[in-house]
């Protein structure tokens, strides 16, 4: 998980300052040089770790909080709000022309991750009520252009490509084709190299000066750390970089890259992809990422990621299921495959306040396998067996055990296990007719 190595450093050192009742200056300093060398650790640049710390000592001990019982408590506090200022404060948005197209440049060394991220980038706008394209102008890296194709195909945006020819003429054609087309987002990815170069410097200036983009995102790899910050500098000063897209932050990611980018180079970080998967890219919200890496949780976006995903017809068709004790197989295999949708259960977890911890304890390929099993077994059932579980008798049983490649023990366990989920579904729908009498109730429908 990202920040994994960061998170667990700096929640050591602030557990030592919640668990005393009051704090003196050397306590809170103390705390201080435990949370310098966890950045430095994770490759923070060593000027931004140097005016992090001393910012967060003058503010804890100005604050005047040493003879309070929650002095630990108020200096996380101060700690999660100086690390969201120094990821940018707020959440960065991307800028759109009054006169279609927008043009979204993607730069960023070779192997950072453009292409796949076009692909994210342009279905996240297509859900959004966007017209996206997206351009093939890297013509030198062998089957760019098949890889931006497929990644488009796999989110329904057309591509618009002229093979191996002049970057600059592709550009210039792809957004005329933009425009006879009626799109509004014209997304273009670029060659990367795996150093900067000046011939890649003179492609991308003219690509620039041909486009007049409204945005030029660089893709960096947040695996780099401190490098990803090196190349961002440079890029900024040769094109003017408008945002920052990190990738790889599902990865063993040690945090440099998002701590230091925003304080270093004064450009924001737009969005973060955090898995292969085509739906996995996220807006970028510092407060959030701050909470994160101090073990406070991002229920905020697990609940973007629940709403994205919920089907209003489906949730109203199963509510009143409850309400009249009709929960079913069918309904039990429709919920994990929701919330396989949402990711990793890990990821999930670590979203919680407190559950970064559980996280590392749960075995992912475990569950995985139990899940994929869970399916097996409920789709080699017919119908009927599906909608009333009580028709499986031994036979039938024998007979799902080997449509699905499992045993009838196994088969008895998922049936116990429905059970149980079943029952805690009446008690729900038996709450949800309380509060239609105007009963107070803990659970609203």
């Amino acid at each position: 998980m990202a920040f994994e190595g960061l998170a667990d450093k700096l929640q050591a050192a602030f557990k030592k300052l919640s668990s005393r009742g009051k704090l003196t200056e050397k306590d809170v300093k103390d705390a201080m040089r435990e949370v310098r060398m966890a950045l430095l650790e994770a490759d923070v640049n060593y000027l931004v770790v140097k005016d992090f710390v001393k910012r967060v000592t003058d503010r804890a001990v100005g604050e005047e909080i040493f003879s309070t019982l929650n002095a630990g408590q108020t200096v996380i506090k101060i700690v999660r709000e100086e690390m969201t200022a120094l990821m940018g404060g707020s959440q960065a948005k991307l800028e759109f022309t009054g006169n279609p197209p927008t043009v979204i440049m993607l730069i960023g060394l070779q192997g950072a991750g453009k292409t796949t991220l076009a692909g994210k980038l342009a279905g996240m706008l297509q859900k959004q009520g966007k017209r996206p394209m997206l351009v093939a102008a890297d013509v030198y890296r062998p089957a760019a252009v098949k890889q931006l194709q497929v990644v488009g195909g796999q989110v329904g945006v057309p591509v618009f490509e002229m093979g191996q020819g002049d970057p600059v003429n592709i550009v210039r054609e792809g957004k005329r084709e933009a425009i006879r087309t009626i799109k509004d987002v014209m997304i273009v990815d670029t060659a990367g190299r795996l150093q900067i170069d000046d011939n890649l410097m003179r492609e991308l200036e003219q690509i620039k000066a041909e486009l007049r983009p409204q945005e030029i995102l660089l893709v960096v790899d947040a695996m780099t750390g401190q490098e990803a910050v090196n190349v961002a500098k440079t890029f900024d000063e040769k094109l003017g970089v408008t945002g920052v897209v990190l990738t790889k932050l599902d990865g063993d990611t040690r945090g440099g890259a998002a701590l230091s980018i925003k304080a270093v180079t004064g450009k924001p970080i737009k969005f973060s992809s955090i898995g292969e998967k085509l739906d996995q890219i996220e807006p970028f919200y510092p407060d959030r990422m701050a909470s994160r890496i101090l073990g406070m949780g991002d229920v905020l976006t697990l609940i973007d990621k629940a709403s994205a995903l919920v089907d209003e017809k489906r949730a109203a068709d199963l509510e009143q299921k409850l309400r009249k004790n009709q929960f079913t197989l069918e309904d039990f295999l429709d919920q994990f495959q929701q919330m396989r949708k949402m990711g990793g259960m890990n990821d999930m977890l670590a979203m919680l306040p407190g559950g970064s911890k559980i996280a590392q304890e749960v075995d992912e390929d475990e569950l995985n396998r139990n899940m994929a099993r869970t399916e097996a077994i409920i789709l080699s059932m017919t119908p009927k067996e599906r909608r009333n579980p009580s028709l499986l008798n031994a036979s039938r049983k024998r007979r799902v055990a080997a449509g699905s490649g499992t045993t009838v023990q196994q088969i008895n366990q998922l049936l116990k296990q429905f059970e149980q989920t079943q029952s805690m579904m009446k008690q729900f729908g038996r709450m949800g007719k309380m509060g239609k009498k105007g009963r107070r109730m803990p659970f609203k429908f």
